[in-house]
């Protein structure tokens, strides 16, 4: 990675962090599947989700009983979180 991508990936980065920092957990997991092209953010673990619900925005949020314990993102890449 050459230093303009880095810096625009940095910027990236920064602009998530105050998003990040807003969320209850405190400690989280992320995993990203580079093939698949999907982002994985775990707030528990280990987690084994009970349930999970797609949101509009190709979120999948998932559950064990009541807690949220990860999201699922697909197109990582290619979507922002809106």
């Amino acid at each position: 990675m050459n230093a303009t991508e880095l810096n625009s990936t940095l910027n990236e980065v920064y602009t998530i962090i105050p998003h990040i920092l807003n969320i209850a957990e405190k400690q989280m997991w992320l995993d990203y599947d580079n093939d698949a092209d999907v982002l994985y953010v775990n707030f528990k673990k280990p987690q084994r989700a009970t349930d999970s619900e797609m949101l509009e925005n190709g979120v999948f949020l998932r559950y064990k009983d009541n807690d949220v314990v990860g999201l699922t993102k697909l197109d990582a890449s290619k979507r922002g979180m809106n």
